[in-house]
């Protein structure tokens, strides 16, 4: 059988593990072969090849249900379900989502981007399938670095004290989530990887056993047990965290010996009550290059699949916001020790790695803890460290009640910068950055503030490290600067909620705030082009807004347009608006930004087109909203 006339995870049923191994090839040559053409999560899928073959055999997928964590490692489970003949659509417009999504698949149990959910839902069908009677087997797969999440710990432990509740997770141990695992966790988890006896008696107490006397093949139904109790007498740790918790544990399991993955997922689902099956895998296994660059080939761009090198840009770009940023922590940290930056598990995504390089001793990472991370930084705040906690703005929702509770009722002096802020592209609506102006601009005690550029970035971190009187945040893009010279010496913070001015014009007022400014600049020309001047202001701040530039030049003028890259509800331009209206100022104005729509994975530049946020179409609304006596198109 090939892969490709799989329609149904069904079919694996009674196939051999000869054949199995065959299609175990043939999804590594079509994961490659797609995520080599247009990039996407390499690594974890690799690993857990022959972890969903075994798993999907052992299951009856008309029924039972598998809740994969993150999505990252379901590309087999999307090639074995239905969607090998669309795979090569990956992560692109109207496409295969690069996540799990109820939507494209009956198979797809519980969407998911965040980690450390699947516990937690799986819990929840387990539960919600006992009260309605019904027989099904509920599976969650789980990396070990989303362990490092207290959700996944949470429902663990609601989980270990339900007896009756028969539920299998699935322990996918690669020793990695994004960055290194760190914590008490993977290192318990890494002793028992790499205890010489476990390790020892993984790779040769079958053939051992099979030289005794008159025994042979004979014990091979009983090898699995013998392996099993050899195991716990050689290291009476293994498994007995989670034992105390109520759960049955079993492993470690060779994740790449489809036999042996058979038959512990068969004999798990004989167990009443929660199971635990710990299986060690290899991120990236089968392609030599992601096994021995785990980091750098978890995700990937389009890359030549024989040398590993990411495919060639056809000209050199501006640095990233993510490195300018990491580049200009890394110079103040080396003449303040009290800066320490903090990372959830991002360290290359954030640049944070830059700073671990460079300074070890003031950097460090949480593992996938959102929430530990604000409040541990909020503790170093208390005692006069100035911590700068960087995280991408999808991630940061999870640690909501932390921002509120623990840093701005406090007035805590916390640096939130928010990498990947507004539209990010291929990965979908759970990694768009749209909310964070949202739901950071209602807290009492937070300053908000954008860039509109890279050297403005070098500033506002310059600003954000200074700023003592509170907490201050900073979101940026995802993606490359527009190539500005950078600050080499006299690096001097803002002035706390001041604007600037960029163009002045009589016609319309256009206030742009971070990633929209230079949009706001264009828009600003086109409009020219049709004998309409405009006004640009960079706001820089959103909280607090600079209402002394703004509102005389609204009432000026008497038109206004707000630029943003994030939701409109509550966003920068409910700022401005909020402002008018408070101050009397009765104008016109037209919010362009993010509407109340969730923003499907595609290139961001189609993204911003499917919502009307290019220049053009942006100078079109503004021509049709306020100047359609004169002009109504922009050709």
């Amino acid at each position: 059988m090939h892969l490709s006339e799989i329609t149904h995870p069904n079919q694996l049923h009674g196939l051999s593990i000869r054949q199995l191994q065959q299609i175990a090839r043939q999804i590594r040559e079509k994961h490659l072969q797609t995520v080599a053409e247009s990039g996407g999560h390499l690594g974890p899928g690799l690993g857990v090849v022959e972890l969903t073959l075994a798993l999907y055999q052992t299951l009856d997928l008309d029924f039972d249900k598998v809740i994969w964590d993150v999505g990252h490692q379901a590309y087999p489970h999307k090639l074995l379900t239905g969607r090998y003949g669309r795979f090569h659509t990956l992560r692109q417009k109207d496409g295969i989502a690069g996540y799990l999504k109820r939507c494209e698949s009956k198979f797809d149990h519980f969407g998911a981007g965040h980690a450390s959910t699947s516990i937690s839902a799986a819990l929840g069908m387990a539960m919600a399938r006992d009260l309605n009677g019904e027989k099904f087997k509920v599976v969650a797969v789980i990396g070990d670095g989303a362990l490092t999440g207290g959700m996944a710990l949470e429902a663990i432990n609601h989980a270990g004290h339900l007896p009756k509740t028969n539920l299998l997770v699935v322990l996918n141990d690669n020793e990695m989530s994004i960055s290194p695992n760190v914590g008490a966790i993977s290192r318990h988890l890494n002793k028992m990887r790499l205890s010489p006896p476990v390790q020892f008696l993984s790779e040769n107490i079958q053939e051992q056993v099979k030289q005794l006397p008159f025994v042979g093949d004979s014990l091979s139904p009983e090898l699995g047990r013998i392996k099993e109790g050899m195991k716990r007498l050689a290291v009476p740790k293994v498994g007995a965290v989670f034992e105390e918790l109520g759960f049955t544990y079993m492993g470690p399991v060779d994740g790449h010996n489809l036999a042996e993955l058979i038959a512990t997922f068969e004999q798990a689902h004989q167990y009443t009550g929660p199971v635990l099956v710990h299986v060690a895998t290899v991120k990236g296994k089968g392609y030599e290059i992601a096994e021995n660059d785990k980091v750098g080939y978890h995700a990937q761009t389009p890359f030549n699949l024989t040398t590993g090198k990411a495919v060639p840009v056809s000209s050199p770009k501006p640095p990233g916001y993510s490195k300018v940023f990491a580049h200009a922590l890394v110079k103040l940290a080396e003449n303040n020790p009290k800066i320490i930056g903090i990372t959830a598990a991002m360290a290359t995504g954030t640049g944070l790695d830059k700073l671990q390089a460079k300074l070890p001793q003031q950097y460090i990472d949480v593992g996938i803890a959102e929430q530990h991370a604000v409040t541990l930084a909020a503790g170093l705040a208390c005692e006069g460290m100035r911590p700068v906690a960087a995280i991408y703005s999808t991630f940061l929702q999870r640690a909501y009640d932390q921002i509120s509770h623990d840093v701005c009722i406090q007035n805590l002096p916390v640096f939130f910068c928010l990498d990947r802020a507004g539209i990010v592209g291929q990965d979908g609506p759970t990694h768009q950055g749209m909310y964070d102006i949202a739901y950071l601009r209602c807290l009492p005690n937070m300053v908000l503030m954008a860039p509109k550029d890279e050297a403005e970035l070098q500033q506002m971190v310059v600003t954000g490290v200074n700023y003592t009187d509170g907490p201050i945040a900073m979101r940026y893009p995802r993606g490359n600067g527009y190539g500005v010279p950078l600050m080499e010496e006299g690096w001097e913070p803002l002035p706390i909620g001041k604007g600037e001015i960029l163009r002045q014009g009589d016609d319309v007022l256009l206030v742009g705030y971070g990633s929209m400014v230079y949009p706001a600049m264009q828009v600003a020309e086109i409009l020219s082009e049709h004998g309409i001047e405009a006004s640009v202001i960079n706001a820089r701040f959103a909280k607090p807004l600079d209402t002394e530039l703004i509102l005389p030049l609204a009432k000026e003028i008497g038109r206004v347009v707000t630029l943003e890259e994030g939701c409109l509800m509550g966003g920068f331009g409910s700022a401005v608006a909020e402002a008018l209206l408070d101050a009397n100022v009765v104008v016109p104005v037209r919010r362009i930004g993010v509407p109340d729509v969730l923003v499907d994975h595609a290139k961001p530049d189609q993204s911003k087109a499917a919502l009307g946020l290019t220049s053009p179409q942006i100078a079109e609304q503004v021509l049709q909203a306020f100047f359609s006596n004169q002009l109504s198109t922009v050709s």
